[in-house]
């Protein structure tokens, strides 16, 4: 499993202390579970698998797919959790809490200047 955890680590392009802290754990334990010298509890696995979305069969024996797929409302709700849940955009929360307040009607209006820019992309060569 200790290969497994570096190779998920190094895809989701985090250090070890990025990491950690994502787990809500210690450096020295990442570092103990990609050397060997410690194995992960079912807790920490079951948190790591929830966290970045990682197949537990795969994380556990090397079987099957790194990542489980998600469906499109899953990605949504995960994006939408990084959004509000992150530190570092401010405009993205607001963005994301006036799109939350829009009315039946705007969303249509917002739909068709959509809809429209793509056709004047697509007509200009964008």
């Amino acid at each position: 499993m200790k290969d497994r955890i570096k190779k998920l680590r190094k895809e989701l392009d985090l250090t070890q202390q990025e990491f950690a802290d994502r787990l809500g754990t210690a450096r020295n334990n990442i570092a103990g579970y990609e050397t060997g010298k410690r194995s992960p509890s079912d807790a920490v696995i079951s948190l790591i698998c929830t966290k970045f979305n990682v197949n537990e069969s795969w994380l556990r024996d090397g079987t099957g797919e790194m990542f489980v797929e998600m469906d499109v409302e899953d990605r949504l709700m995960d994006w939408a959790g990084s959004v509000l849940g992150g530190h570092d955009s401010k405009f993205k929360k607001r963005f994301v809490t006036m799109l939350m307040g829009l009315s039946e009607s705007e969303w249509e209006f917002l739909e068709k200047k959509a809809k429209e820019l793509v056709t004047d992309g697509i007509e200009k060569g964008d």
